[in-house]
């Protein structure tokens, strides 16, 4: 079993644009209850099942397994709740994190955010000069929360 201990920030500003280049990401849900979510990821021409649990503070389980493309897609395109999540991902190290930056497009365009995975809730970290308020704790900032609420209509 595997632990994410991940905490989410909006963003204060587009300094952080020239510090990575993106991949885009295609998302969506076979099942996007808050007790579990089962979700279906392309990552260019891989293809990946994630299970995660209830968030609890900053903190869920979490099983991700890698599947072929071709039927990651399948999935995508004829199983998924609609709309898709689709964005690209910047991977942005500082002080021994690895930040990730995701810009929406789509239902979402507009939104932005960081995370930052942790070892533990407690750890302490520096922020970037371009992180603004945190958010780790509003449901409407889940990627599974963004299908049945995009950002466009907030």
């Amino acid at each position: 079993m595997g632990t994410e201990i991940e905490r989410k920030f909006l963003m204060k500003d587009d300094s952080w644009r020239s510090l990575a280049k993106g991949t885009r990401y295609r998302q969506g849900y076979l099942n996007s209850t808050k007790e579990r979510v089962v979700r279906v990821r392309t990552i260019d021409d891989k293809g990946f099942l994630t299970i995660k649990g209830i968030t609890t503070g900053a903190t869920r389980v979490e099983y991700e397994y890698e599947i072929p493309d071709t039927e990651a897609t399948a999935m995508l395109d004829e199983l998924c709740e609609k709309p898709l999540i689709e964005k690209n991902r910047y991977k942005i190290a500082f002080d021994g994190l690895t930040w990730e930056v995701d810009e929406f497009f789509g239902e979402n365009q507009g939104l932005i955010v960081a995370e930052v995975e942790l070892e533990s809730e407690d750890q302490e970290f520096e922020k970037p000069g371009w992180i603004g308020d945190e958010v780790t704790g509003d449901p409407k900032y889940f990627n599974s929360n963004l299908i049945q609420n995009p950002y466009l209509k907030w």
